[in-house]
């Protein structure tokens, strides 16, 4: 099965002559369309709310496009609680899940009225000193031991270094109360980047069954289950998909068996997706460069792996098409490169594609999550722009290129100041 990208070579053209390559680029419309699907798959939940992983692609844009179809924001950082606060998105559609948390962060997301998401049993005592307790906590689950769905091990829980063992979690529900909180919430992330149906349903099965037991040993009132992130993508055509649908009916299922027997009916379900919300609406565009050819055949971009580092550091794999030869047979063989001084910056090795010329241009696909966001300034690289293809057609700067002065403006303290920043 074929990747189709969401934009043609026209439309890039047009784009290019405004934004020049590489760029990040969003379609507004299939991001809206895909919310959408998720709100009807959860329907059958009064109080559903999907919190957007802001980590994934932290852009006010795309947020407040979120924001509009009813999704709050999970923030894990000061400066992603300051972003959200800035979008109009504060008190409890805001999740703060952190671990380490400095007492800034812990402060801002109290002050914001923000659910917060406890990673570990002295965060107890932690939140009670630097903000006070609220009347609604989470506290982060971690089961330990090995996560497997069927014959498929999917994680490793007990080397994570996030949440609580139950017996913690005990603890600090009693703890909690007795310093005023009034209900609760659990969360757990046992497995990342899956597109097997079955693990929401096992994890909420996991996460109800925990619910019941929390609720019977503590009486503390369960106002919500966070089922997390971890719905993935397919980055590769022969991927399966996540069906969104399948995935609500099978957590529905185990809502009926699990919590409304126990009397727990009314609890709301809350997801935190990120890579499912926006990664496959966005590309990465690029322009051919140059070609060499030695013992390989290579294609040389203006993008590199400082615009997206998922392929150099997990080898991961992201479709590439070269608009406008979507019909022309991939009979040659090539690496896809970028410019770093590292011989690990490749969008593909070995990838079966069209013949390419300088000047092509090319869409590297499902970069919408953790693509922009995972930049870097190694080489002095500097980070691309974002654009924004809005349902008209038309198409929004919706973040700037940086400029050599961007990268030189932390050394304003230093007597090279006032040279770099003309030169």
């Amino acid at each position: 099965m074929q990747k189709v990208p969401f934009i043609t070579l026209e439309q890039a053209q047009k784009i290019i002559a405004d934004v020049p390559t590489p760029f990040h680029i969003y379609d507004e419309k299939g991001i809206r369309e895909n919310a959408r699907r998720l709100y009807k798959a959860f329907g059958w939940n009064k109080g559903f709310k999907e919190y957007f992983a802001v980590k994934a692609t932290p852009n006010p844009y795309l947020m407040q496009i979120l924001k509009e179809e009813g999704c709050g924001m999970d923030c894990s950082s000061y400066t992603e609680l300051v972003l959200s606060e800035a979008c109009g998105i504060t008190g409890h559609d805001v999740m703060f899940s952190s671990n380490v948390t400095p007492v800034q962060d812990m402060q801002k997301a109290a002050a914001m009225g923000a659910y917060i998401n406890l990673d570990d049993y002295t965060h107890v005592e932690f939140l009670e000193r630097v903000a006070g307790i609220p009347e609604t906590v989470c506290c982060r689950y971690n089961p330990g031991g090995m996560f497997s769905l069927g014959n498929d091990i999917m994680d490793n829980p007990g080397e994570a270094k996030y949440g609580m063992t139950e017996v913690q979690m005990v603890s600090a529900f009693k703890k909690l109360m007795a310093k005023g909180a009034k209900q609760f919430g659990i969360h757990a992330f046992l497995a990342s980047n899956t597109t097997y149906n079955e693990y929401y349903p096992t994890l909420a099965g996991i996460l109800f069954e925990l619910a019941v037991r929390l609720h019977e040993t503590t009486g503390a009132k369960i106002a919500f289950v966070n089922l997390s992130g971890g719905v993935g993508v397919d980055y590769a055509p022969y991927q399966p998909k996540s069906d969104i649908e399948a995935i609500g009916e099978g957590v529905r299922k185990k809502f009926e068996e699990i919590l409304v027997p126990a009397g727990m009916g009314d609890v709301a379900i809350f997801t935190e997706l990120g890579r499912y919300m926006l990664a496959p609406y966005g590309h990465l565009v690029a322009t051919v460069l140059h070609e060499k050819h030695i013992q390989k055949d290579y294609i040389g971009l203006d993008a590199c792996a400082a615009n997206l580092m998922r392929p150099a550091m997990y080898g991961a794999y992201h479709h590439i098409t070269v608009l406008g030869k979507e019909d022309e047979p991939c009979d040659r063989i090539y690496d896809v490169t970028g410019g770093l001084c590292e011989n690990n910056d490749k969008f593909a090795v070995d990838r079966p594609l069209p013949k390419m010329e300088i000047g092509d241009v090319v869409a590297i696909h499902d970069t919408g999550a953790h693509g922009f966001s995972m930049g870097y300034n190694y080489n002095g690289k500097l980070r691309s722009a974002e654009v924004l293809l809005k349902e008209d057609g038309s198409h929004q700067l919706i973040r700037r290129a940086e400029t050599p002065a961007d990268y030189f403006a932390t050394f304003d303290c230093t007597p090279y100041w006032d040279k770099l920043k003309n030169g």
